[in-house]
């Protein structure tokens, strides 16, 4: 039978519209696909960023209807640019931040920090082990507490050389000679990163210098002054050490991969830095490395003797432009995968954390290096207080540049200590 052309028109014109229809309902499932927006924190190069690629791939597969857009930055290149997408208005809905001046301070100036708390699954998260800022938990940290003043020690390498672990900056001192005759540091800092001499070295030692373990604290406060006496002779041992040969002025231009490759290439007794840097430490020569505090340096006041200098850890968080742009639940999914119990205990194998803040069940099979950190919290060193958690802008980026020249032979102690106090007098 034949169709009447109306006929024939009007079922083309419903395919046509169911066609239209579908196409319609395409764009829609993709237009709808939540865009989260990430500043994160590491670079192709190292395993920090090489994570954070690797879990945002993964957690796109498991949440197609979720899309990450990150921008990956390391070291001052990130702080940089924290402040500048600040000021420009392109706040990311996650980052990577904390609680204290140096890692949440541009982030609470801006008033981006969110109280996680409402949001934070209970069952899997030890709340306790959360820092709190007014009673608040801001960020989820990668783990617990980290001590920046680590001074790592290759046992492997001291007994191979009849070298004995030190118990003094002079036991130190006395290990140039052998060192040198064998072509290799005694102690390796990752230097050409400036806040490394704030945040690693000088707070391993001005609470020594003048017996207070909140010393930068009351600097800031104004109870204290950089030109003092006994903060002066803190910078001053940034000279000691250079012309012991403990440290040498090239320190100033090898970064904190490349300290930390040197320590594991046995080309230095001795590695300073942070806890994190375990992470970094090849594991042959990790099983055979001791944590310690640096050893008791000239002039030590009893008061502080062999503090430790500790800061909150880091970690993820969302801000309030997640909050404003209704993409909050998207950006606890990502806080939750990314701390999910596989990659937390990975973290710890890694070295990478001290401890975890979640509830996840810790294996009986972590190596050396991990009981390592946990005798070295055990071991009950005194704590002090990190610097730049609580001196920043001019004066603390004074400071580290200043503690560069110092080391680099281009500057006094007291020339740097009358300019980071002038910065902080303004």
């Amino acid at each position: 039978m034949k169709l009447s052309k109306r006929i024939i028109l009007v079922s083309l014109f419903a395919v046509l519209a169911i066609g239209l229809g579908f196409i319609g309902c395409s764009k829609i499932t993709k237009s709808s696909q939540t865009v989260l927006k990430i500043l994160a924190y590491g670079d192709n190069s190292n395993a920090e960023g090489q994570n954070f690629v690797r879990i945002v791939e993964g957690f796109e597969k498991a949440n197609p209807d979720i899309k990450v857009d990150f921008e990956l930055l390391y070291d001052d290149a990130y702080h940089s640019k924290v402040k500048a997408r600040i000021a420009s208005g392109d706040v990311p809905h996650v980052a990577y931040f904390s609680s204290d001046a140096r890692w949440g301070g541009s982030w609470r100036e801006a008033g981006q920090l969110v109280d996680h708390t409402p949001y934070l699954n209970k069952a899997h998260y030890n709340l306790d082990a959360f820092p709190l800022q007014d009673g608040k938990r801001e960020y989820v940290p990668l783990g617990t507490t980290n001590d920046c003043t680590v001074l790592f020690a290759n046992k492997a390498l001291l007994d191979e050389l009849g070298l004995a672990m030190p118990k003094t900056y002079a036991d130190m001192v006395a290990m140039v000679p052998v060192a040198k005759a064998k072509g290799i540091q005694v102690l390796a800092v990752g230097g050409a990163a400036d806040w490394v001499w704030g945040s690693c070295v000088m707070s391993a030692i001005i609470s020594r210098t003048t017996g207070l373990l909140d010393a930068p604290e009351q600097i800031l406060a104004g109870k204290k002054k950089v030109t003092d006496a006994d903060v002066v002779a803190a910078l001053d041992f940034l000279t000691t050490m250079v012309k012991d040969g403990v440290i040498t002025s090239n320190a100033v231009l090898v970064d904190t991969q490349g300290a930390v490759s040197d320590f594991s290439t046995k080309k230095a007794l001795f590695l300073l830095g942070g806890q994190w840097e375990a992470g970094g430490i090849v594991p042959e020569i990790a099983k055979d490395t001791k944590l310690m505090s640096f050893p008791t340096i000239p002039g030590e006041k009893a008061s502080a003797a062999l503090s430790s200098a500790g800061a909150i850890s880091v970690g993820y968080g969302f801000t309030k432009k997640a909050v404003e742009d209704g993409v909050v639940e998207a950006a606890v999914k990502f806080l939750d995968y990314f701390n999910n119990d596989a990659e937390v205990i990975q973290r710890l194998r890694d070295g990478a954390i001290v401890a975890p803040v979640t509830k996840a069940a810790i294996p009986n099979d972590m190596p050396a290096i991990i009981n390592e950190k946990v005798a070295y919290g055990a071991a009950g060193y005194p704590s002090a207080q990190v610097i730049d958690s609580y001196i920043q802008g001019d004066p603390n980026d004074l400071l580290n540049a200043g503690m560069q020249q110092i080391v680099a032979g281009k500057a006094t102690a007291a020339e740097i200590a009358a300019k980071v106090q002038a910065a902080l007098d303004k």
